[in-house]
């Protein structure tokens, strides 16, 4: 299954450069295989996919000192995105591409960028 994440710019430029090899979410993803990267505003654009080796599930904690050197996001941003959560999932990132020309989201039938994800 493939979903659109949208990503903040931040973090999508480590995932392409190659240093972030995990992408933290608060919510399960199910069957995601490939992931489209839309990159939050000001860039506003899809810019790549990743395919995904496995989904990870932990406690915020456990999770960090599983991802922590491979995540791409200091510690204090890390638990200030999974406060109030029991439940922290990475998805593991293979086989990253970048496109040669940005896309929209409207070439996937989208208007808007998705708030959590979305399957295409």
């Amino acid at each position: 299954m493939t979903v659109i994440l949208s990503i903040k710019p931040e973090y999508a430029k480590k995932i392409f450069e190659g240093e972030k090899l995990v992408e933290y979410r608060r919510k399960p993803i199910r069957n995601a295989q490939k992931v489209i990267v839309y990159v939050t505003k000001p860039v506003g654009k899809v810019l790549g996919e990743f395919e995904v080796n496995d989904i990870i599930c932990a406690d915020p904690g456990e999770l960090w000192k599983k991802t922590s050197q491979i995540g791409g996001i200091s510690k204090k941003a890390y638990f200030e995105y999974f406060k109030d959560t029991t439940q922290a999932f990475a998805l593991e990132i293979k086989n990253v591409k970048r496109y040669k020309e940005e896309r929209e989201l409207k070439d996937y039938g989208l208007k808007k960028a998705p708030q959590f994800f979305c399957y295409v």
